[in-house]
């Protein structure tokens, strides 16, 4: 029966009304659903389980072997466990381990001053690039909306090409009959070719160069996102363009500074390639020292000791760092 009271407008209305949609959903308990039980048991499974696999079983491999001692076998390191005998092949080998490499490397100082200089490189090389891609960053983020994919694309196009023809295209560069100098004399800035290859400097230029693009996309992504009505309002107070960067656009960019300085700094300290094309026998990092011990002397467990430690000099401070963050976030809430 239909109402008279209705118009024919409405009842056209009516009828071109659709009837409502029941939508399918996931039940709650289904792996596909990132919101159920065994979705977040997934989610939150697959991170551990990568680095179970890639980080926590290799370290306890080489921490075991850094227990142990070398030897002219196959593998050049005893004791071997027996996984044969199970639980007693494993007990009868940890009662072998000792600390011996450990304490080692504290009688030479070939390790320490390789520590040292790795960790001084490191840090220098840190800074410069961050001088150096911060600038390009900001001029990224404040340059014209339409250029910026092609200028971010210009920081990643290294990347297409192998790193080691990258590095071996530098000695081409910085030896004495390379380009640069042939450059500089040509235009009589200097009258006599600059060493520069096996020497420090070429070290430092190798990594800036090589991990610039690792300093400047974190910066660029903090700094494309800055407000920029906070500048404006900096400077319609007075305050100069030297203050307002140094107190509004450097506290906002932090986040991109940190992320950028670890993404170089770690790398760089373990650095092998480059000392050992660009610097020669006269630099010493821990990288090629590392290198020398595995390959040339085949001590498998001084080599394993000196990556252990080298690994915990790298992961405490990270830690140390997240830690004081966290307390700072907490205590801002």
């Amino acid at each position: 029966m239909t109402d008279p009271n209705l118009s024919s407008t409405d009842l056209m209305r009516s009828e071109t009304i659709p009837p409502p949609r029941h939508e399918l959903q996931a039940p709650e308990n289904s792996p596909t659903n990132p919101t159920g039980k065994w979705g977040r048991f997934a989610l939150i499974c697959v991170p551990y389980v990568w680095l179970l696999l890639f980080f926590l079983v290799p370290f306890v491999i080489v921490a075991k072997i850094s227990l142990s001692e070398a030897a002219v076998s196959i593998p050049p390191y005893l004791p071997v466990i027996d996984w044969g005998r199970g639980v007693l092949g494993l007990w009868e080998a940890a009662q072998r381990w000792s600390l011996d490499n450990y304490i080692w490397l504290t009688e030479d100082d070939l390790y320490w001053r390789a520590y040292v200089s790795s960790l001084q490189i490191a840090f220098i090389s840190t800074l410069l690039t961050l001088f150096i891609g911060f600038p390009l960053a900001y001029g990224m983020a404040r340059a014209p909306r339409s250029w910026q994919p092609t200028l971010v694309m210009m920081v990643i196009l290294p990347f297409w090409t192998s790193f080691l023809i990258r590095v071996y295209a530098w000695i081409g560069i910085l030896k004495t009959d390379g380009l640069l100098n042939h450059a500089l004399i040509t235009i009589g800035v200097i009258n006599e070719p600059l060493v520069i290859l096996n020497t420090s400097i070429a070290v430092y230029i190798g990594i800036i160069y090589s991990y610039l693009p690792f300093m400047v996309l974190p910066l660029y992504s903090s700094l494309e996102k800055l407000d920029t009505t906070l500048i404006e309002a900096a400077e319609d107070l007075g305050c100069p363009p030297w203050k307002t960067f140094w107190r509004v656009t450097v506290p906002l960019a932090m986040p991109g500074v940190i992320a950028g300085c670890f993404l170089v700094f770690i790398p760089a300290v373990g650095e092998f390639v480059i000392p050992d094309l660009l610097g020669g026998s006269s630099t010493l990092m821990i990288g090629k020292t590392l290198w020398v011990e595995f390959f040339s002397n085949r001590d498998w467990p001084v080599a394993s000791a000196v990556a252990i430690v080298l690994l915990v000099l790298l992961v405490i401070p990270i830690l140390l760092f997240q830690r004081h963050e966290t307390r700072r976030n907490e205590g801002d809430v």
